[in-house]
């Protein structure tokens, strides 16, 4: 079952090719992005399921980053403790531990001054500041600060969140990019942002290196896959080692969702960029997540909500598929 195969990448191998997608649990209650006790119980529990690579909720890289007041950080030193204990409740469990470094750009629900790359507020929300230079120079060592921390908790993984109208979306976007300088016009020049946010992050971060994308834009004057298959193929030569696949949240849209909606954008980036990549979205059975491996449409199952409904849907998934799961916590086995 592939499945169940182990996956290499890089320098590491996770034991499965089933990953906990990132989503935000909105539970830091001293609003200072520390780690709690809901967040230990809630990610060592899918270790303990047997899910091979968890990747925490959007971390943001900086306060004015969050998304909202309850979101986790990494945009202080004060953030590796708590991280760090919580790698090490993922790892002994067999499972790899990855975290999302995220910027919420125009969508930050938050008091105070938000940035974006041009001052054009999400429908419905505030409006941001237009970001300079130097404000851009300065995130994108956020984000860079932000690996160097996530290196010293112990991560496998990092995931730069580059999707669902947050702020490396913005500035991919030409609906909310009207930028007229080296950051603004072109393709080229809408990729310069995550561009130099690779390379920042890779000056710290020798690791596995994901970026997740919004794929389609659902919008006839936003980015389609053939330009996320250009931006693949970009990140590809900066040593992205996998893309994860998702889709929409730069501008409001009606997206005709359906049972894996998302899997031809991460088949097509896979085949036309030639790079590994997630498959995610409305994927909640064994045979179908085997079918999309099988296929070649994807080398990572990304797992969202099915794994808040199911802690232990890897058990589930390998019983719909007749498998016999090899990662039954002793503890469990009379039962499993």
């Amino acid at each position: 079952m592939k499945l169940f195969e182990p996956f290499t990448i890089g320098n590491v191998t996770l034991p499965n090719r089933i990953v906990m997608s990132p989503m935000c649990m909105y539970s830091c209650e001293n609003r200072d992005g520390k780690v709690t006790d809901w967040h230990r119980t809630h990610y060592a529990s899918r270790a303990v399921g047997g899910t091979g690579l968890l990747i925490l909720e959007a971390s943001a890289v900086t306060e004015q980053g969050r998304i909202s007041p309850q979101d986790l950080g990494i945009w202080s030193d004060g953030h590796i403790e708590g991280l760090r204990e919580l790698v090490g409740l993922i790892r002994s469990h067999g499972s790899k531990a990855g975290i999302q470094i995220a910027h919420a750009g125009r969508k930050a629900e938050l008091d105070g001054p938000i940035a974006a790359p041009s001052a054009i507020p999400f429908p419905g929300g505030k409006t941001p500041e237009e970001m300079t230079a130097a404000q851009i120079s300065e995130t994108v060592r956020a984000f860079a600060d932000a690996a160097k921390r996530a290196k010293a908790a112990g991560f496998d993984v990092i995931e730069i969140h580059g999707a669902h109208g947050y702020l490396i979306n913005e500035f991919l976007s030409p609906l909310s990019n009207h930028r007229t300088d080296e950051y603004g016009g072109s393709r080229q020049n809408r990729y310069r942002f995550l561009q130099e946010i690779i390379n920042a992050v890779r000056e710290q971060w020798d690791g596995p290196l994901f970026v997740r994308v919004s794929a389609d834009e659902y919008d006839p004057n936003g980015n389609s896959i053939q330009d996320y298959a250009f931006f693949a193929s970009l990140m590809k030569e900066q040593g992205v080692d996998l893309i994860d696949c998702s889709s929409g949240g730069v501008v409001p849209a009606k997206i005709d969702v359906y049972p894996g909606y998302q899997v031809s954008l991460a088949d097509q980036i896979k085949n036309t960029a030639v790079i590994p990549t997630g498959a995610v979205g409305l994927i909640t059975g064994g045979k179908q997540a085997e079918d999309i491996l099988e296929r070649g449409q994807a080398d990572l199952i990304f797992i969202g909500r099915e794994l808040l409904r199911d802690p232990y849907w890897p058990r589930t998934a390998a019983r719909e598929l007749g498998f016999e799961p090899a990662f039954a916590p002793k503890q469990y086995t009379r039962a499993w």
